[in-house]
């Protein structure tokens, strides 16, 4: 991306924070609704500002209030609801508007807002000038000052001469601006009179003329500029309708055609959320920063953390506040995935969804908690809480990256040592950090079900990365053993149904760990809805899909079992190797049609299909239980001639019948 491109990206990530802002400002009176905090109720006589506490208080002070008064806070109450709800889908919509259309937009706010700072300046002009007149002894204009040269008049103290020079200067300024965002017909002569408009309240104090007329020329002035701004809005009501319509057909058509996760999806990168929304977060908290730097004299250690503790407390007091923290924290997790993926030399598309992941879980802890409606000091307490189940969640996914580059190095045979040693040192991070972490909190903390969740999430990873270090170390045996280790896949199999069996456990104790917070600390609808989906995901699925897998591994290993055995005489005969592994075979299970595997290998084959791998053949079939009765019945009776039959058939078929090399199966 050049530098021409940074640039005009940062400048659209610019534009769209203003309306952010705006819904955060909504956000914070709580659109108008009147709280505990901010509430006041007046009746006959007196004033409630604090909402009461028993039935008896309420029935009283209900009785009491006047029914008109209390019919005016209704009304009000609604209109506030309502005008905050409209400002905040307006600025909903002009954030998602184009960028030469967000130009537009504020082109036109730009002249308003400077016809109004024109219309302020030049009030507060007048009233210095009107209070100077009737302030003096001997009232003249300042024009006569000039022209007769009165410079000790000119220069006294009470003289306004020096803030009307001040006021032309800015009016001449802002003319100009307004000339330039100036968006309907430009005439010469409306651009002549827009100048006199602006500077005329300058000169008329020069003159001398009737208070009332000094103090009445502001209002004057701005009435053609308001007229032009009346004028570009009204004319430009046509287009927006337009451009509204034709978003809403545009996003109609969309989702018809390719879904409305696909219309979130592409919106979502067109617009940057996430950067827009770590822009607004940084520019909130920088201006937090300078009120409380001009509060605060001497910058100590202590006003430091002070300060340091009531930014994270403000930056998370609204909705949007906490996304955009959010979005900070997606944007930290995510280079600290890449940290970890350089240190460990890999590039695995999947393990740079860290940030997402994070931001998703951190979202999600704030919801369910209520942290925006806290008080500050509880809210400082649950922010910190929360960071501290995020950091043990970040050791799990950074366990996710080391676990498949551990298993590829070892099975791999990978010579390269450096890479050895990185994926060790990252394992023993996983192991001495959670270590260390848990016996601080444990030594400075009361037990609690936060202590309980973190020391679960933490002795969780250190269990994984056990189990991960134990497969890597049978896989780097088994890489120097001369021979076919039959057990390995066995070995593996427990080690990972050990972890695996560690994991549900502490599913269930944090499922319960959660219901007890639901039901006797802070329940709510979304605590609720997400322990319901950790109870599907993490508990159900997981123990239905370790259910199947071991049933699997049951009916493959029963299978087996039931195939003969190779003797050592079939094996030197055969002089081949497994067809599945291609290794040499010191023992094998001899199939229905006369093929030689090994007995783990078949049995790894057994849990995707039952047929042959050679000839596609059934390798086993269940014998109703009729025939088993029968065949076991006739046993006994047929036992010489059946015998002999048996006797009769040769061990081994002829090689080009039954008996395929590898090679030769592949070309077939």
């Amino acid at each position: 991306m050049s530098l021409r491109q940074r640039a005009a990206f940062f400048f659209e990530i610019l534009l769209r924070v203003p309306p952010i802002y705006l819904v955060d400002e909504l956000l914070k009176i709580n659109l108008g609704i009147p709280t505990s905090e901010n509430q006041t109720i007046t009746y006959k006589n007196a004033t409630l500002t604090s909402l009461p506490d028993t039935e008896s208080e309420i029935d009283r002070i209900v009785m009491l209030v006047d029914d008109q008064q209390m019919y005016k806070v209704f009304v009000l109450t609604v209109l506030k609801v309502v005008l905050s709800s409209l400002g905040i889908l307006l600025a909903l919509c002009v954030f998602t508007l184009q960028r030469q259309q967000l130009v537009l937009v504020y082109k036109y706010l730009t002249s308003v807002g400077i016809v109004f700072l024109s219309y302020w300046m030049n009030v507060s002009t007048m009233k210095a000038a009107v209070d100077a007149i009737s302030a003096s002894a001997s009232p003249t204009s300042l024009l006569e000052d000039v022209l007769s040269l009165d410079v000790a008049r000119l220069g006294e103290p009470g003289s306004y001469g020096f803030a009307l020079v001040q006021n032309y200067a800015c009016q001449c300024a802002l003319a100009y601006l307004f000339k330039l965002m100036y968006m309907g017909p430009r005439y010469p002569l409306v651009e002549m009179l827009l100048l006199a408009c602006f500077v005329g309240p300058s000169l008329l104090v020069l003159l001398p003329l009737p208070v009332s007329v000094l103090q009445h020329a502001p209002v004057f002035a701005a009435l053609l500029p308001l007229a032009l701004v009346k004028f570009v809005l009204c004319y430009s009501s046509v287009a927006v309708v337009h451009t509204v319509y034709g978003g809403y057909l545009h996003a109609r058509d969309f989702v018809g055609n390719f879904g409305f996760s696909a219309l979130i999806e592409s919106q979502w990168s067109r617009l940057c959320v996430p950067t827009v929304l770590r822009v607004f977060w940084v520019v909130r908290v920088l201006e937090h920063c300078a009120g409380l730097l001009s509060d605060t004299g001497v910058v100590t250690l202590e006003t430091l953390l002070a300060g340091l503790k009531s930014l994270l407390v403000t930056g998370c007091e609204t909705l949007t506040a906490v996304l955009g923290m959010t979005s900070v924290v997606s944007y930290v997790c995510h280079y600290v995935g890449c940290f970890f993926q350089w240190f460990l030399l890999t590039e695995e598309e999947d393990d740079r969804s860290i940030g997402t992941v994070s931001a998703i879980l951190f979202y999600i802890l704030a919801l369910q908690t209520g942290i925006t409606g806290l008080e500050p000091e509880k809210r400082f307490v649950r922010l910190c809480r929360n960071f501290g189940l995020l950091f043990t969640a970040l050791l799990h996914f950074i366990h996710n990256i080391v676990n498949p580059l551990l298993m590829s190095l070892s099975a791999s045979h990978n010579p390269s040592l450096h890479r050895h040693v990185r994926a060790l040192c990252v394992c023993a991070f996983l192991v001495v950090f959670p270590t260390s972490l848990l016996a601080y909190l444990w030594s400075h903390h009361a037990v609690s079900t936060w202590l309980l969740a973190v020391s679960a999430f933490s002795v969780e990873v250190i269990v994984k990365v056990v189990v991960s270090l134990m497969i890597y170390s049978l896989f780097l045996v088994d890489a120097y053993r001369t021979t076919f280790w039959e057990k390995l896949d066995d070995y593996v199999y427990y080690i990972r149904a050990f972890g695996n069996t560690v994991e549900f456990f502490f599913g269930i104790f944090l499922f319960f760990n959660g219901a007890w917070i639901l039901v006797f600390e802070s329940g709510g609808a979304i605590r609720a809805i997400m322990m319901c989906i950790h109870a599907y995901f993490n508990i159900w699925c997981e123990a239905r899909a370790g259910w199947s897998v071991f049933m699997k591994r049951r009916t493959a290993v029963n299978k087996i079992d039931s195939l003969p055995e190779a003797s050592g005489e079939q094996l030197r005969r055969l002089d081949d190797v497994c067809a599945i592994c291609y290794q040499e075979m010191a023992g094998a299970k001899i199939t229905r049609c006369n093929h030689y595997f090994h007995g783990v290998c078949l049995r790894k084959w057994l849990y995707v299909q039952d047929r042959c791998p050679l000839c596609h053949d059934v390798l086993y079939q269940a014998e109703p239980e009729d025939a088993r009765e029968g065949s076991s019945s006739d046993e006994g009776a047929g036992d010489g001639d059946d015998a002999h039959e048996e006797e009769a058939e040769p061990l081994f078929p002829p090689a080009n019948s039954t008996r395929h090399r590898p090679e030769q199966d592949r070309d077939r």
